[in-house]
């Protein structure tokens, strides 16, 4: 039985895995200070494909994180860039020179001049779409692949759901592949997206409590409590002072975000700043948060960034073991459903 159904899930989801290179068509979600050698290998060596996380990295420390996860798998991985890094052209130059296959542009719309560095240099490019006409848009100027991630994920987040983005965009974009990304944390919901025309799909959340994940045991502890209703978005206290929200399980952190919003639009006010200055400070208020609750441990004053899948991290895993499990659950799902000629 499972046997037929395995060859379906695999059908499915061919054109995701022939273009990664990998046995499954499940990337790690980018995730700062999370997503480094140790999980980005493990999860490439699984069989699915592991992307780093650049974040607020510099070309060196990147180019060493590189190095340090092709010491550790041969196997397919990505470079996650954020767009609005002020030295992007050196860490796009950093893949290329370390012959990184695949690399990521997030965090806004890329520009063209990004977009053909990274496709003269021989890598394949995978964007986020946040509309229909975007995606389009991104294919038009060089995009191989889109991401569409809903609402529902971790850290910096859109404003519509996972589900509705699935049904906009998936019909409409069938000229490259698409990964669907957001809230996913069980085989039958990867399997519902596959089923709808994605070609794959993206997990973060998940794998923040793999065995191999460098986060702190308390950091991982706060996801294994945590239930969906806890992972909230950030609260914008002023509209002229627009904020991404930032999706994270609440804590003190959460709270002191928006004390801290008041407290850099009051010295705005008083001229001690100006508009961009202040809401560079309130977006780097994240960045050292983040660290303190990943690498330091401090789940009250750091920041504890999780998709509402977190509810659905019951335990520690070996990361091989989160993606068999995956699979199991789509299987089976397939398997139930399969009429019983087709599994003669």
């Amino acid at each position: 039985m499972s046997m037929t159904a395995k060859a379906h899930l695999e059908h499915l989801w061919r054109r995701g895995r022939e273009f990664l290179g990998t046995e499954t068509a499940i990337l790690g979600g980018a995730m700062s200070w999370v997503s480094e050698r140790n999980l980005v290998a493990a999860i490439s060596n699984a069989g699915g494909f592991g992307v780093i996380a650049c974040g607020s990295m510099g070309p060196d420390l990147l180019a060493k994180e590189i190095e340090g996860t092709q010491a550790l798998t041969k196997k397919p991985f990505g470079v996650n860039l954020i767009t609005m890094h002020p030295q992007l052209s050196e860490l796009i130059d950093v893949c290329i020179k370390h012959k990184v296959g695949y690399v990521v542009l997030a965090g806004g719309l890329p520009t063209a001049p990004s977009i053909a560095q990274v496709k003269e240099g021989g890598a394949k490019l995978l964007c986020f779409a946040p509309t229909p006409a975007f995606g389009r848009k991104l294919v038009r100027l060089g995009a191989d692949a889109l991401i569409i991630e809903g609402a529902e994920a971790g850290g910096h987040i859109g404003p519509v759901a996972t589900s509705v983005l699935a049904q906009e965009i998936l019909p409409e974009i069938r000229d490259v592949p698409v990964f669907v990304a957001g809230g996913i944390g069980r085989g039958e919901a990867i399997l519902s997206y596959l089923e709808m025309g994605a070609s794959g799909v993206q997990l973060g959340t998940r794998f923040v409590c793999a065995t191999e994940s460098i986060a702190h045991a308390n950091f991982k502890k706060a996801f294994i409590r945590a239930s969906a209703r806890d992972a909230m978005p950030s609260v914008q206290v002023d509209p002229s002072f627009p904020v991404i929200p930032v999706r994270a399980i609440n804590n003190d952190a959460s709270r002191r975000f928006t004390l801290f919003q008041h407290e850099v639009i009051e010295r705005f006010r008083k001229g001690e700043l100006d508009q961009k200055a202040a809401q560079l400070e309130i977006e780097h208020f994240w960045v050292g948060a983040l660290r303190k609750g990943v690498i330091e441990g401090d789940v009250e004053a750091g920041s504890l960034m999780a998709g509402q899948s977190v509810g659905m991290v019951s335990s520690e895993q070996p990361t091989a073991e989160i993606i068999a499990d995956l699979i199991d659950q789509a299987v089976k799902a397939l398997a139930d459903r399969l009429p019983a000629e087709a599994l003669a």
